[in-house]
């Protein structure tokens, strides 16, 4: 059943990248919710490899100061929230609790390419169903891939295990600071049909 226009307006078309937030504390259920949301989208073999750490607070957004490209340094120490999309590099563990079949833990574990294709594939694909999640739940969304990757691995994920991804500002947007919507390839340009 194809859901309504407001639902497609929300999620997509009236959607758009918040370049500022309201200052308006995101509650920890709206998180969950979204999180909630987004754990249920497919992943091949149910990998779900995709991790979110919440920075929910002032000081704890400062941690990502120093790996913070100039144009997104301002409006991300005013967002409520910055989530690290990150992907754990030995999701394969979970695969007993996860996949139906035997093996598939193995499987991953003994090729380290299939693995961490796999991982950067999939952990992709959770960070772009949250988005999605988050605004379904009300929630209004900043991706940014300005900043240094590994200085926010080494300041977060020390051990190696995550690999940062990308990250989302969260919050309630504040639509004056909004740029113009930029076009979008057609149909004709951007899909072949055989």
């Amino acid at each position: 059943m194809k859901i309504d226009q407001a639902a497609l307006d929300q999620l997509f078309f009236n959607a758009r990248t918040a370049n500022g937030f309201l200052d308006k504390p995101v509650p920890l259920a709206l998180l969950q919710e979204a999180y909630d949301i987004a754990r249920m989208a497919p992943t091949s073999m149910n990998t779900q490899p995709t991790r979110y750490v919440f920075l929910n607070s002032p000081e704890a957004r400062a941690r990502l100061k120093p790996a913070l490209s100039p144009g997104n340094l301002d409006k991300t120490m005013a967002a409520p929230v910055t989530v690290i999309v990150a992907t754990d590099t030995r999701f394969y563990e979970h695969m007993p609790q996860v996949w139906h079949g035997a093996g598939a833990k193995e499987n991953f574990e003994g090729n380290a390419t299939l693995a961490t294709n796999t991982a950067t594939r999939n952990g992709t694909l959770g960070g772009a169903y949250f988005i999605i999640a988050a605004r379904a739940v009300g929630l209004d969304c900043g991706p940014m891939s300005g900043f240094d990757i590994a200085k926010v691995n080494a300041e977060f994920f020390p051990d190696g295990r995550y690999a940062t991804n990308f990250l989302i500002n969260l919050g309630f947007a504040d639509h004056s600071k909004e740029f113009k919507r930029n076009p979008r390839l057609s149909f004709e340009q951007a899909c072949t049909v055989l």
